[in-house]
């Protein structure tokens, strides 16, 4: 039997949602649960363009077996027009053997994304990215509003997960209340996964 985890499955451009990524692994970490990040490759529309099977620099890219022995999912994006990126996007698309066997049903997941814009489609993203998870079953855990940095935030922070404003460069780094934002989700996260799994076999 594995040790338990929580997956922090993301798609990065520019670096922003990577560092995100490694926040919210710390407040994973915090609960005492390991955070295994991966990401995915990017896609193209010529046919012939194949990534190497491991990515020259940061994290691993993700399997289906990441996912499916998972006890909890971060799932992160870049803005693409309101939704999510399209790597990440046909990385869901290729889950269906977890949906047809419930592998994720119960499982608890929050999401994040970093956007160039203040309003540049922050909540859209996350709720893109929550669809798929509803689908599989899972168990959504946002940001409450006990969380004070969500009042008192001037950058990204939403109830819906994490986010980032990266700025109109993408230079902009994360300030306090997102970094404080990004760790509590994972905290939450990973707590929620524990308590899920001590209660495990027990009827509702």
């Amino acid at each position: 039997m594995t040790t338990p985890y929580v997956l922090v499955l993301y798609y990065s451009r520019n670096g922003s949602v990577s560092e995100m990524a490694r926040q919210i692994a710390r407040g994973i970490e915090q609960a005492g649960l390991e955070a295994r990040l991966r990401t995915v490759p990017a896609i193209s529309t010529e046919c012939e363009a194949v990534a190497p099977s491991i990515p020259d620099e940061g994290a691993l890219y993700a399997s289906l077996d990441d996912l499916k022995n998972c006890s909890g999912l971060a799932l992160g994006s870049p803005t693409r027009f309101g939704n999510m990126a399209a790597p990440l996007k046909y990385f869901l698309d290729g889950t269906s053997n977890l949906w047809l066997t419930g592998a994720l049903v119960g499982k608890p997941a929050g999401v994040f994304t970093s956007t160039a814009s203040l309003h540049g489609g922050q909540e859209t993203t996350l709720m893109s990215m929550l669809l798929p998870l509803l689908h599989h079953g899972m168990l959504i855990t946002g940001l409450p509003y006990s969380e004070q940095a969500l009042l008192d935030t001037q950058g990204g922070g939403t109830p819906y997960g994490a986010s980032h404003h990266a700025g109109p460069d993408g230079k902009r780094m994360l300030d306090q209340h997102e970094i404080t934002l990004c760790r509590a989700l994972g905290l939450r996260l990973a707590n929620t996964a524990l308590l899920l799994e001590n209660g495990r076999g027990q009827k509702a």
